[in-house]
């Protein structure tokens, strides 16, 4: 009598999906969109290390930066983590990661993205309005009482002033170097690090981010990791926990009257159009 043996199935390597997907701002911002914040995503990093037979992890990105702190706070914690559990993490850029959004693709080992990915931008920027001679115009008085000479800089209500740009300005380069250096030390000889090019701002499709060694290829999560791990790689996405109070008013709902609704309305709108603000400097 022939004994038939057990049939073991061969186990299949595992990814861990981390998508990072919208502006990158702390937790009290205005925005409304789903913001990046290490406070927001501290849990799921953390997550995406402890699964079990774990090969590599995988970021998504899709964000047109935002806080520059933010970005650092979330790409450290990513490489530490990486370090700790002696782990690959590969980057996959969708629409765009530029800015803030290329900072995070920075802390995998290696970046892909489609050919109409838009990459790069790796310099810093403010933005605001000037309303001084409007507030003129309705004979609006703007006054400003301060201990401290600098405290009222850059006052949107207040004609600027060529010593506060020149003090911004400072302070913009110093965080642009932080980001250069940051870039270099990650993408190692893979960019020309004294390049003028490469940390001008400047931002660029799949192909040229090839040439130009902002990326490592031209490929999807899908295609790469199959081929890296074999067709039967098992991803498993690392999404957001809910509290089970909130799952309960979410699902029951809960009272919200008229005042409460249109509660910061004004605010909302103001943070959307940051919002849009950041991702149309990409067309997007």
């Amino acid at each position: 009598m022939k004994l038939k043996l057990p049939f073991f199935r061969k186990k299949s390597a595992v990814v861990a999906v981390l998508r990072l997907d919208g502006v990158i701002g702390t937790s009290g911002s205005r925005l409304r969109g789903s913001t990046l914040s290490i406070q927001s995503q501290e849990a799921r990093i953390e997550r995406a290390f402890k699964i079990g037979r774990l090969k590599a992890v995988a970021l998504v990105v899709n964000s047109p930066g935002g806080s520059a702190v933010q970005s650092a706070l979330i790409a450290g914690r990513i490489r530490s983590l990486a370090e700790e559990h002696d782990l690959p993490v590969i980057a996959f850029a969708e629409d765009v990661a530029a800015s803030g959004g290329y900072w995070l693709a920075c802390a995998a080992d290696e970046i892909f993205a489609n050919e109409a990915s838009i990459v790069g931008s790796i310099g810093v920027v403010s933005s605001g309005f000037g309303f001084q001679d409007l507030i003129a115009r309705y004979g609006v008085e703007r006054r400003v009482h301060t201990a401290g000479e600098s405290k009222a800089t850059l006052d949107p209500f207040l004609p600027e002033k060529e010593e506060d740009v020149a003090h911004l300005k400072e302070t913009q380069e110093a965080v642009h170097d932080h980001f250069k250096d940051y870039v270099r030390s990650r993408r190692g000889d893979r960019i020309d690090a004294e390049s003028d090019e490469l940390f001008t701002g400047s931002f660029w499709t799949g192909p040229r981010a090839v040439e130009l060694g902002l990326i490592d290829g031209l490929g999807d999560i899908r295609t790469v990791m199959r081929e890296r791990y074999g067709k039967d790689v098992r991803f498993v996405p690392i999404t957001e926990r809910k509290s089970m109070l909130r799952s309960l008013f979410g699902r029951f709902g809960t009272s919200v009257t008229l005042e409460r609704a249109f509660d910061g309305l004004p605010e909302q709108a103001l943070g959307t159009l940051e919002e849009r603000a950041v991702w149309a400097r990409f067309g997007l």
